[in-house]
């Protein structure tokens, strides 16, 4: 079987989910994933439609493994994690794949990714602006990094605010 590697980063997981679903109606399916290395093996075009997801706990840990377990009762499989990150797919044939059956789980599971990301920022934030640390190169780097985490996060909360602004139309 034909297997290839890739490294990529994304700052947004519906870009990672749409690209793997792209790889996959390639043909490339992906079997693992390791912080930006991806590896895929040859199969047959559009069989798994991929999906990401952001846990409270680790996968490994022993409260993820009652909906892990439902999840591949369901017919899903895990096919890698990375700290809280999850990789999913199903077989294309078992039908649409959604995670997020309403717009509440999908306002919490943005509101989970933006409480990893925040604090990542603000610690950035803090070592860049010499709050901490003695600055230089690295508080530069600490600065990019900053605003390289206040975009995704910025980009969450706009969606949470429009799903809000949704549900209350509706109601």
């Amino acid at each position: 079987m034909m297997h290839k590697r890739v490294i990529r980063f994304f700052t947004n997981y519906e870009r990672e989910e749409q690209w793997l679903n792209e790889m996959a109606a390639q043909g490339w399916h992906c079997r693992g994933y390791v912080f930006g290395r991806y590896l895929f093996e040859r199969g047959e075009p559009g069989a798994y439609t991929y999906r990401i997801q952001f846990l409270d706990y680790p996968a490994d840990h022993p409260r993820s493994a009652p909906y892990l377990d439902f999840l591949r009762e369901a017919g899903v499989e895990v096919v890698a994690s990375c700290f809280r990150w999850v990789y999913l797919r199903q077989a294309a044939s078992a039908g649409p794949f959604e995670l997020f059956s309403d717009r509440e789980s999908r306002i919490a599971h943005y509101r989970r990714i933006i409480m990893m990301l925040l604090p990542l920022a603000v610690v950035n934030l803090a070592f860049g602006t010499r709050i901490f640390g003695h600055g230089g190169l690295t508080g530069y780097l600490n600065l990019g990094a900053a605003a390289a985490l206040a975009i995704p996060v910025s980009r969450y909360y706009q969606k949470i605010a429009k799903l809000e602004k949704e549900r209350l139309i509706r109601e």
